[in-house]
């Protein structure tokens, strides 16, 4: 059975005024304008004119999920690392599978995992009543990660917009090049480092994880003691997770358990405790040179960490599809024009 699955808005524009609005988005028809990316198109203005409410609506939608659901600032978060991470940020990561695309959503590392795909639609449907067929998803995201930060109690940063939607989407891609939870420093360093971001970036937004739950089976070599450098100081957390999880490996549990709704700079402090959640997040205290520099030093100085995320974010924000790839602005997030 073939189905597409609906999501956002369809707007009738009739003679500059909008006359009627559908709540079921069936991804046909025009909006938004084809064509391909430019990678120099980024600028922290572009909407000043065509949208200027449009920071506005997003944070407004933000700030209304997290009321509901505070761990919705995490997945937020996450889904602008998810999306930059393959074939750069063009919200490939929102397509839904139809007949002629597989999305990314079953991609190993996204698969019951990445969440928020209803707020980006809520968000999207209030942007094309303002203004019709202008922002893109792509810029949504990012946008929506920074105000996660901001209302989790982190940095602010200007956001670079002007992004576009691609049209494609690659599942294989998405399983190759984000970085899984047993990963150690030298896949990390890599995976980061084949998207032209630095070994400072990686263990800077590895703080990321300061806010949001894991499940229990992305951590299961952690709960025998596994990437620990002494076992015997985290003893007491050890044996909480393995309470934790002895039900089912689907349970959930904080990334940070000291301040697990607030983004500071405790997920360093944790990793030198050997209370890292997930194996890729302690490895990074084992590691010597810069990657253990760098862990010390956003431990001890939470102003470090939030100009150095601040500036890495928007670093990662600039990852653009290759050059002459297909984009537009999609009407609904979930499918393209």
């Amino acid at each position: 059975m073939v189905a597409i699955i609906v999501c956002a808005i369809l707007v009738l524009v009739v003679a500059g005024q909008l006359n009627a609005l559908s709540k079921d988005c069936i991804g046909v028809g025009g909006g938004g304008g084809s064509g391909s990316f430019d990678g120099g198109s980024l600028n922290f203005d572009f909407y000043i004119s065509s949208c200027p409410q449009a920071e506005a609506i997003i944070f407004s939608g933000v700030q209304q999920a997290m009321a509901s659901d505070p761990r919705m600032a995490a997945s937020l978060l996450r889904l602008h690392f998810h999306d930059c991470f393959v074939n750069g940020c063009d919200a490939s990561v929102l397509l839904d599978d139809t007949p002629n695309l597989v999305g990314e959503k079953t991609a190993g590392p996204n698969l019951n995992s990445l969440r928020g795909f209803d707020v980006v639609d809520g968000i999207k449907t209030e942007l094309e009543m303002a203004c019709p067929d202008t922002v893109s998803c792509a810029d949504v995201l990012a946008i929506a990660a920074r105000d996660s930060v901001v209302l989790s109690g982190g940095p602010t940063w200007v956001v670079e917009v002007g992004r576009r939607d691609g049209v494609t989407a690659s599942l294989s891609m998405a399983t190759a090049n984000i970085p899984a939870p047993t990963s150690d420093v030298a896949t990390l360093v890599h995976k980061f480092q084949n998207l032209g971001l630095s070994t400072k970036d990686m263990v800077v937004l590895s703080g990321a994880h300061t806010i949001g739950k894991a499940r229990c089976s992305s951590f299961i070599s952690r709960l025998n003691g596994g990437g620990i450098a002494d076992a015997a100081a985290d003893r007491i957390f050890l044996q909480s997770l393995q309470q934790l999880c002895a039900g089912s490996n689907g349970t959930l549990a904080h990334l940070d358990l000291a301040t697990p709704a607030t983004f500071d700079n405790q997920y360093y402090v944790n990793l030198l405790s050997g209370e890292g959640l997930l194996p890729s997040d302690q490895v990074l205290v084992n590691e010597g040179g810069e990657v253990g520099s760098l862990v010390q030093a956003y431990a001890m100085d939470p102003v470090l960490f939030y100009e150095d995320f601040a500036v890495s974010m928007v670093r990662m924000g600039r990852l653009a599809p290759p050059p002459g790839s297909e984009a537009e602005v999609r009407r609904c997030c979930r499918v393209v024009n």
